[in-house]
């Protein structure tokens, strides 16, 4: 299937001469899923690549949800890393994700979008993106932690959406919608790979105890109003409801449940709770 849609890969190969991804940004018309395609070459040993797909005919994210990718109108991408870190930091790959997402789309095009955790972007109460990380664990070692084989990071963005079905219209946006104007998919393609390109750096700086700036977690505290003081319903574990109460050393979203305990997230699934009128 050919898309016919307009793609400057050698402007997105321009915008990232600087990083891992320099030579290695594939681009596809159409493909069932980009996640499918990456984890397939780094089953054959690949090492770091890029796929950006004008469309997806099996686009999917956390939870096995799918998701809506219309033909050019948005971004589907997924980059393969293989930073040296260990297995029990894969979360953290996703939400370095979302930090490299917000800053791309506010260098861009100059929104400013919220990070539900552990993986939606957020603007006006809508969601304009998805990150979905899936990893391998390294063959183990006697002694030695389970580090990461590699990871393949995906993520969908609603660009130039002008309309959503209906299905998921209340829930959905675009760029485009919230900011008024055409956005340039490989402005914001290129500015999203240096920026998972710099925070897989800093991740591996962190694990060796180099980075001497604010941590990961902090600055996703920082960046996102899901993570403090926020009363959500939370679907796992039989569902509860409480205030999001900061992260633990993992990552995990920490809940005040309105039984007194505290409870951690492990799936996401947080949804706001609206205020009673």
């Amino acid at each position: 299937m050919q898309s016919g849609v307009s793609f400057d890969l050698k402007a997105v190969e321009e915008g990232v001469a600087a990083t891992e991804f320099a030579g290695r940004v594939l681009h596809l018309p159409f493909v069932g899923s980009t996640n499918t395609v990456a984890l397939e070459a780094a089953q054959r040993g690949a090492r770091s690549g890029v796929w950006v797909a004008d469309e997806q005919g099996a686009g999917r994210g956390r939870g096995g949800h799918a998701w809506h990718s219309a033909a050019g109108d948005g971004l589907y991408v997924s980059a393969l890393v293989t930073p040296t870190l260990p297995m029990a930091t894969a979360l953290q790959i996703s939400l370095a994700t979302g930090l490299a997402a917000q800053a791309a789309i506010a260098e861009a095009c100059g929104l400013e979008v919220d990070i539900r955790w552990p993986n939606d972007l957020i603007l006006n109460k809508r969601k304009c993106g998805g990150i979905l990380v899936e990893t391998a664990v390294a063959p183990a070692e006697r002694g030695v932690p389970a580090m990461l084989r590699y990871a393949v990071i995906g993520v969908g963005i609603n660009l130039n959406h002008e309309a959503f079905p209906a299905e998921v219209r209340a829930v959905a946006t675009s760029l485009r919608l919230e900011g008024g104007a055409a956005v340039s998919r490989e402005a914001v393609l290129a500015a999203l790979l240096r920026g998972i390109d710099e925070e897989m750096r800093r991740l591996v700086r962190g694990h060796r105890g180099m980075d001497d700036g604010p941590g990961l977690l902090a600055r996703f505290a920082e960046a996102s109003t899901w993570v403090r003081g926020k009363r959500v319903r939370v679907d796992e574990g039989g569902g509860y409801t409480g205030v999001t109460d900061g992260l633990n050393g993992d990552g995990f979203l920490l809940v005040a449940a309105e039984d007194g305990t505290q409870r951690t997230v492990l799936s996401g699934g947080v949804r706001e709770l609206e205020a009673a009128r």
